[in-house]
């Protein structure tokens, strides 16, 4: 068994964590218009809209590459307004056991909680991929501050 680690990222939105929910939640497939910088391509395999068990697929880039992810949404939680996806696919499961965003939004808050489990006690924190997700929720909120 590897060593697990977690890191947590809490940001202020002006446009409201709602919204940012919203997006995350009904409107994910509209993420690669949203962040083109950073997301090449959303699917939800089966249903258009995500639910537990929904199976979905990002292209995305991170540190200059083009990666893969597939996903599990494991839990939905409205009244904290989560949602808990798992990897089951993908380049992060190179370096990781297991992979797991935790998404949150409270009022004018949303949070992004990454679990992981790393292969080897070398691997490097996945400060990164924190960042990549704290780039695509400035992404969000700034398209929904436009509108």
């Amino acid at each position: 068994m590897g060593l697990k680690g977690k890191l947590i990222a809490s940001m202020e939105v002006k446009c409201g964590g709602h919204l940012v929910h919203d997006i995350f939640h009904i409107n994910a497939h509209h993420i690669p218009n949203i962040s083109p910088s950073k997301v090449n391509h959303f699917e939800i395999h089966e249903d258009e809209i995500l639910k537990i068990g929904s199976i979905v697929s990002w292209k995305y880039n991170h540190d200059g590459k083009e990666k893969f992810a597939k996903q599990v949404i494991e839990a939905i939680d409205p009244p904290t307004k989560s949602i808990t996806w798992k990897v089951i696919e993908g380049d992060v499961l190179q370096s990781y056991n297991s992979f797991i965003v935790i998404t949150y939004c409270d009022h004018q808050w949303t949070t992004v909680d990454l679990k992981n489990e790393k292969k080897i006690e070398d691997t490097p924190e996945p400060l990164t991929l924190l960042d990549f997700f704290i780039g695509v929720i400035n992404d969000i909120e700034s398209h929904l501050l436009k509108k």
